[in-house]
């Protein structure tokens, strides 16, 4: 017969042993609990100088937004300056002059006196194409005048004659007519003759091929022992003019009186000529002309302006940046064009009080280049805007300049060294231990 087993009996947990449980946790929920306040709060750095204080950056009224940090900004004051009215445009580099070079008369080329890419000067001989035929014509026009001229004499003395026999009812008058005419006639062959000569003359000359005008030749198209025609299309080469160059753009049309209004005035326009970045100065020139109609399609009007080019910085068909100085305002108010800013009702700048609180001033700006704008009104010489940091401001928050937030950051790390110093003469485990008798 089977025995029952004897059944276990669950002892419950005395009143004392519960108490000493529930402290624990509660010690163990707060332990924790501090623990997150102090990482969330910077070590617990809780004196008047640190974040949690009520002096400190982030107390009230301490900031740009509420309840932060007083914002970190860059300042720049209002001043007098002169600054230039300009208009910017895009432009093209054109050559002064660009010609081909074409032979004016045809043979085989026996000499290529330049080089590609040479600069060359007007007058200066480029080709040379083989003189013998032209200097064979030559001759023969010169042995033909000089015959003709020969009997051109003769007829006018044998007119002479028969002149003095008619004087002495010796002769026809017939004769002495036909003699004259005769001497018309050679006076014409010889005319002719001299023209031949001329003729043959410059075909000599223009066997040797020279530069019309000054500049740089392009890439060569002919060599020794070719055969040009006279008006080849391609021509033996082709020279740019390279120094002055010209530098065509197009203006608005709102832009054109204004412009016009100088330059009739007998002003003279310098012109400032930049690379594609804008960042480097490529020429210094002057203002040229306008065209004489306005694209439709565009409403623009074409500008021309003409530069030195000494530097040869300037390159045929180079697109280049054009800033055309039309005036110069005197003594304008002039801040950073970082400091103007656009809202809902126009240009306002924030201004910087003695306080070191910011308010938003409306302002009304003129003429602005790419670094500095004109204030016509709401700012005085003097005045401090803000031009870095004003997308965290609010009307009346507190702002710290970069060299006043770098000194209160080394305040704060010296305080914090301080505080944990051990002081000099204490024991190393911490505290001050105990005084050792004498």
């Amino acid at each position: 017969m089977t025995e029952p087993r004897p059944s276990l009996a669950v002892r419950k947990p005395s009143r004392r042993a519960r108490i000493i449980g529930g402290a624990v946790a509660l010690a163990a929920l707060a332990g924790v609990g501090v623990l997150a306040w102090t990482l969330l709060n910077g070590g617990g750095d809780t004196g008047p100088g640190g974040p949690g204080g009520p002096g400190g950056p982030g107390g009230p009224g301490g900031g740009g937004r509420r309840g932060g940090p007083a914002s970190t900004v860059a300042v720049a004051t209002a001043a007098k300056a002169d600054l230039p009215v300009v208009i910017e445009a895009l432009g093209t580099v054109t050559p002064a002059a660009t010609v081909t070079v074409k032979p004016q008369v045809s043979g085989v080329i026996t000499q290529v006196l330049f080089r590609e890419g040479q600069m060359v000067q007007a007058g200066q001989t480029l080709v040379q194409i083989d003189q013998r035929p032209f200097q064979m014509a030559l001759m023969e026009a010169q042995g033909n005048l000089t015959r003709d001229e020969a009997q051109l004499a003769v007829a006018r003395l044998t007119l002479k004659r028969y002149q003095t026999l008619l004087e002495q009812d010796s002769i026809a008058r017939q004769e002495v007519d036909t003699q004259a005419a005769t001497v018309k006639q050679l006076e014409g062959t010889v005319m002719a003759d001299r023209a031949a000569v001329g003729t043959a003359r410059l075909n000599v000359g223009f066997s040797r091929i020279t530069a019309p005008v000054s500049g740089r030749v392009g890439l060569r198209v002919v060599d020794v022992g070719n055969y040009v025609a006279s008006g080849d299309a391609s021509g033996v080469a082709v020279i740019t003019t390279l120094s002055p160059i010209d530098v065509e753009f197009t203006v608005p049309q709102d832009d054109v009186p204004r412009i016009s209004q100088r330059v009739f005035g007998g002003a003279t326009l310098p012109v400032t000529v930049l690379d594609r970045t804008r960042t480097n100065t490529l020429d210094q020139g002057t203002f040229s002309t306008l065209d004489n109609l306005v694209d439709t399609g565009t409403g623009t009007v074409k500008g021309k302006a003409r530069f030195p080019n000494t530097g040869g910085k300037l390159f045929p068909s180079q697109f280049v940046n054009v800033r055309i100085q039309l005036d110069t305002l005197k003594d304008a108010v002039v801040v950073p064009a970082t400091a103007v800013r656009q809202g809902s009702d126009g240009a306002f700048v924030w201004k910087l009080k003695s306080d070191q609180t910011v308010t938003k001033t409306k302002v009304t700006t003129g003429q602005s280049t790419t670094t500095q704008v004109a204030i016509t009104q709401g700012l005085a010489v003097g005045d401090k805007v803000i031009t870095e940091g004003g997308d965290r401001l609010t009307e009346g928050g507190k702002v710290q300049l970069p060299g006043q937030a770098a000194q209160r950051q080394g305040g704060q790390r010296g305080e914090r060294g301080q505080r944990g110093k051990r002081p000099e003469g204490a024991p190393p485990g911490g505290g001050e231990g105990r005084r050792r008798p004498e």
